[in-house]
């Protein structure tokens, strides 16, 4: 009796234990589907990046394939012509038009693009040519900023590199629009096939404390190994990425022997993830170190005296090391030890899972040679490197100067040849013609000093924006010609230190606000003004009227003239009537005579008649009257 209670004991025990653990196991389930589904809801509702492509000198809208790319018409440019493209590479996009700018529309042109959310952008050019056959093929080169900063200069030869026929930068966008723009350089014309603004991680390839205030402008990627140079759309990457262009390189150096290429199609861990989303097929493909020459070794020619940040990518795909310790080596760049020991398996976690290192250096020469060096297992080995020039954003021209500016182009009607577009005093390398540019420490901006725009041909008035021009000291406008009169305002730059207006078409009196100022040491020229007056060494002026009084001198004139003009037709009217009445009257005079002597015969008649007698006017009758 007590063992059957023992076992149906132990029995409900077991039920209870197995209860507990389908119990648990349901729940594990339950947990992993739910996050499955945060997951998938997760990824489904992050909206996709802002993303704008736009086919230069285009009249509609354009696809492109294989991948089916949306470009957008022509739109946001300050000038420029339309002309046929020559594509210079396989990889620039199938686009059949670009838009030039040639001197004649002035040495610095823009596109200015709105409507662009704030955030972190990948922006890539490609250049063009304008239609013609290889043979005759003219290869511009100029300069190209964003935002105010300079971030590339073409260089000759680069028609002939693939990796060169466009430039990319990555970029903080602080406000609802971005400027990119040309400069020439007197070496032939520049030619814009197409712009590219694309939105990546605002965390992505982050560098340094100070890293959302600088330019990552691209230099190099490498893709190691087998296969061909590809986008990130081809290797369907993530948008996030910013379809980066990733050039195949299947041997370090000129010899063969020196590496060899691997590659597998093993899933790799932890590639595809934020902030950067690297594709996964990246990491399918390495170069190995051989036993004839153990160093990796990778040389690239750069610009001296600049920053760069190197991204080295890595994930263990060689199937003879399959734990931590059997492949260690040391990362060197121009003899300086950047990563000491790196075991890819022991800091990524596994095999075939990505890794990724980064360093910042300073470049004096023009190389930067990049040296794995084994220390365990003999061989080195790496999967991809970024190269990037690291650029410092130029400070900017205060915004309401160049408003003012702005207003000052179009009052002075000043032609397309001065290339007043973009940002008046940056990049540095390329001010606005006529622009005289000062640092303001303290404020960390750019302002306007200086105004040199004398015997250009210019027609126009003086506006009023000149007075937000604070701390103008040189004002030149001399042998042009300008008309009207020269504006009070002009009168409230106190920093103004030399003003020459002479020789133009201005009149009326120069305002009391600038003739004061010649006391105090200002050089200021009005002559050959011939309606100016007011200051010694000018005309003097009649009583000073305002506005007004001028428009009621104007209006009483135009009156008075008005009532002696109808004074005198009134005064031609009379003497016609009067002339012909004299004229009807000379035709009746025969008549009129002869009536009159009747009458005084008639009462000479009567007077003797009645001579003495006295009679009424009854009995006498009328009297007849002439």
């Amino acid at each position: 009796m007590r063992e059957r209670k023992r076992q149906k004991r132990k029995k409900l025990y077991r039920e209870k234990s197995e209860e507990a653990e389908s119990t648990a196991m349901l729940l594990q389930f339950l947990q992993l589907w739910m996050m499955l589904c945060l997951a998938s809801v997760s990824c489904s509702a992050r909206q996709d990046p802002f993303a704008m492509r736009i086919s230069c000198g285009a009249r509609q809208n354009v696809q492109t394939r294989p991948t089916n790319t949306h470009w957008r018409e022509d739109f946001g440019y300050t000038g420029g012509i339309v002309a046929n493209a020559t594509r210079p590479s396989y990889i620039t996009p199938p686009l059949n038009t670009l838009r030039y700018f040639p001197l004649s529309e002035g040495l610095q042109n823009c596109y200015v693009i709105d409507k662009v959310p704030k955030g972190h952008y990948s922006i890539r050019i490609f250049f063009g040519l304008v239609g013609q056959s290889r043979g005759t093929i003219i290869e511009p080169l100029f300069d190209i900023s964003i935002e105010g900063t300079q971030i590339y200069s073409l260089k000759s030869g680069w028609i002939h590199q693939t990796d060169q026929v466009f430039t990319e930068a990555l970029v903080f966008l602080i406000e609802d629009s971005v400027s990119i723009c040309f400069h020439s350089t007197g070496h032939g014309d520049p030619a814009i096939l197409s712009i590219e603004i694309l939105q990546i991680d605002d965390k992505a390839y982050y560098f340094d404390p100070r890293w959302s205030q600088g330019i990552l402008r691209t230099i190099k990627r490498l893709s190691c190994g087998f296969g061909q140079s590809k986008f990130d759309v081809d290797y369907a990457g993530d948008p996030w990425g910013g379809d980066r262009f990733w050039q195949r390189i299947k041997t370090f150096g000129e010899d063969s022997e020196s590496s060899q290429p691997r590659s597998v199609e093993t899933r790799i861990k932890h590639a595809s993830h934020p902030p950067n989303f690297y594709p996964e097929t990246l990491y399918q493909s390495a170069l190995v170190s051989t036993n004839n020459q153990p160093d990796l070794t990778y040389t690239l020619e750069v610009d001296p005296n600049r920053n760069y940040s190197v991204w080295l990518h890595f994930a263990e795909i060689d199937y003879s090391v399959t734990t931590a310790g059997q492949r260690i080596f040391d990362i060197e760049i121009n003899g300086d030890l950047a990563f000491k020991h790196v075991d890819i398996v022991e800091l990524s976690g596994d095999i075939y899972t990505a890794l990724v290192l980064n360093t910042t250096v300073s470049v004096n020469g023009r190389t930067l040679t990049i040296k794995l060096k084994p220390k365990e297992g003999n061989h080195a080995i790496i999967n991809a490197i970024e190269i990037f020039e690291v650029i410092m954003a130029e400070s900017k021209t205060v915004s309401e100067e160049v408003s003012a500016l702005q207003a000052l182009k179009k009052a002075l009607r000043l032609p397309p040849r001065f290339g007043w577009n973009g940002d008046p005093c940056a990049p540095q390398q390329h001010p606005w013609s006529g622009v005289g540019c000062q640092l303001n420490k303290s404020r960390g901006n750019w302002v306007i000093d200086g105004l040199g725009l004398d015997n250009q041909g210019l027609k126009g008035f003086l506006p009023d924006d000149i007075s937000r021009l604070p701390n103008l000291q040189i004002f030149d406008l001399s042998y042009n010609f300008f008309n009207g009169s020269i504006p009070e305002s002009l009168g409230q730059l106190s920093s103004l230190q030399r003003l020459n207006l002479n020789s133009n078409l201005l009149s009326e009196r120069v305002p009391a606000t600038l003739g004061g100022r010649l006391l105090y040491r200002a050089s200021f020229n009005f002559t050959d003004n011939a309606g100016l007056c007011g200051i010694p060494g000018l005309p003097t002026c009649g009583s000073h009227l305002s506005s007004g009084g001028k428009i009621g001198i104007g209006l009483g004139a135009s009156f008075a003239f008005f009532l002696l003009s109808t004074c005198l037709v009134c005064w031609l009217k009379r003497r016609h009537n009067i002339l012909r009445a004299q004229k009807i009257a000379a035709r009746a005079a025969p008549y009129a005579k002869a009536r009159t002597h009747f009458s005084r015969d008639i009462q000479l008649t009567r007077h003797h008649n009645n001579f003495g007698k006295t009679s009424t006017a009854a009995e006498n009758g009328p009297i007849l009257l002439s």
